[in-house]
């Protein structure tokens, strides 16, 4: 039976964490952490209780990065003094616990390397996320349902707030569409790797002859805008329309015409909000979700531009980027990492983060090469 090669294991463990620290610039880290604790402490720091809990939740998230990143390389050092311990001592129970430790360093720093990647403009902000499905009827309908609860559930499982914003059911099973926005430091810039179209192949329910059935559904990733964005939308290049609510299978959800449907004509951007409870507050949401979008739309024609410019074409790495197939074998695949599991259910379930991780190297993998085209 083959021996664990400690030795090998903290030197990997130390080689990780000096490339973390060599990417983390923690003197601006803890400039940041002590800017926010100081608007924290002012005396009026909860009259406006919105932007008190996005600045807590940025504190919080921004304090413990800085703590992980300071205290690893002493948890390293007592990882390696209790291996040598319990080697010296022939301790195997104190051995087996060295070797958890290290198991779990090994995680944590991957979890951390991974928030070292992280530093597009907008990955701090939460993230606004729509799923709309595609051709297919009813299994496509459903199928956007499925990934709407997926994401809502990977929120869920790592206590991230999340609010419905918007949901257009079908007649059928399932949903033509849903935006949700998901409220946590950094969910934009992890979740914008999803973006993209989802193939789903398995055996229909919904065919009594249980045939199996393609469905698509496209998942789009824009992040919250902010009071300090600046999004000039003219008035005149928009077009509202208001309509009555509607839940599961087209019944009405209240008897006044509430929900709203915002037109960005120019763009063809199409806003529509119905689960808040008065028309103003519908109009107010979707007008965020709609900067969301058009922010997003800018930021993605700079890159298209910067691309040309540098003679440089190509498609969108978001399409055609994931598959799931639940028969005739059971396997989720990532089309542009290559990564691979074979627990679709778990992955339904909103076991997202080994692809999610992959897709975040794959990105910056592909920007570096890009630059280096450059």
């Amino acid at each position: 039976m083959a021996t664990t090669d400690y030795s090998s294991e903290i030197a990997n463990l130390r080689q990780t964490y000096k490339a973390i620290l060599d990417v983390s610039d923690l003197d601006n880290l803890r400039d940041e952490v002590a800017e926010l604790t100081e608007q924290a402490s002012s005396p009026t720091f909860w009259d406006d209780p919105d932007s008190a809990q996005k600045t807590s939740a940025k504190l919080s998230h921004k304090q413990g990065t800085l703590e992980k990143l300071e205290k690893f390389g002493e948890r390293i050092d007592d990882a390696e003094l209790l291996v040598e311990m319990s080697q010296d001592e022939g301790d195997a129970d104190s051995l087996d616990e060295a070797d958890r430790d290290i198991k779990k360093l090994r995680d944590q720093l991957a979890e951390l390397e991974i928030s070292t990647l992280l530093n597009h403009e907008y990955d701090e902000r939460s993230a606004v996320v729509t799923v709309r499905s595609g051709a297919g009827g009813d299994d496509a309908t459903d199928w956007a349902q499925m990934l709407t609860r997926m994401y809502v559930r990977w929120a869920e499982n790592r206590g991230y707030n999340v609010q419905e914003l918007d949901t257009s059911y079908a007649e059928g099973a399932g949903i033509k569409s849903a935006t949700i926005q998901i409220n946590a430091p950094y969910a934009y810039g992890t979740l914008s790797v999803e973006a993209g179209t989802h193939r789903l192949v398995r055996i229909s329910p919904f065919d009594n002859q249980g045939r199996r059935q393609t469905s698509f559904a496209a998942v789009e990733v824009v992040p919250l805008i902010e009071s300090t964005d600046h999004v000039d939308i003219d008035e005149n290049d928009l077009r509202i329309d208001v309509y009555r609510s509607s839940g599961p299978g087209g019944q009405s959800v209240n008897t006044t015409d509430s929900a709203v449907r915002i037109t960005h004509v120019p763009t063809g951007v199409v806003v529509s909000m119905q689960n808040e409870k008065s028309q103003i507050q519908n109009r107010e949401a979707a007008m965020r979700v709609l900067q969301s979008r058009l922010l997003d739309l800018k930021r993605k024609e700079e890159a298209a531009q910067k691309k040309e410019l540098a003679g440089d074409i190509k498609a969108s790495w978001g399409d055609q980027m994931r598959s799931y197939v639940t028969h005739p074998y059971q396997m989720v695949k990532d089309l542009r990492t290559g990564y691979e599991v074979n627990n679709p259910s778990a992955v339904f379930d909103g076991d997202l983060d080994g692809l999610i991780e992959a897709g975040i190297r794959w990105r910056k993998e592909q920007e570096m090469a890009e630059e280096a085209d450059a």
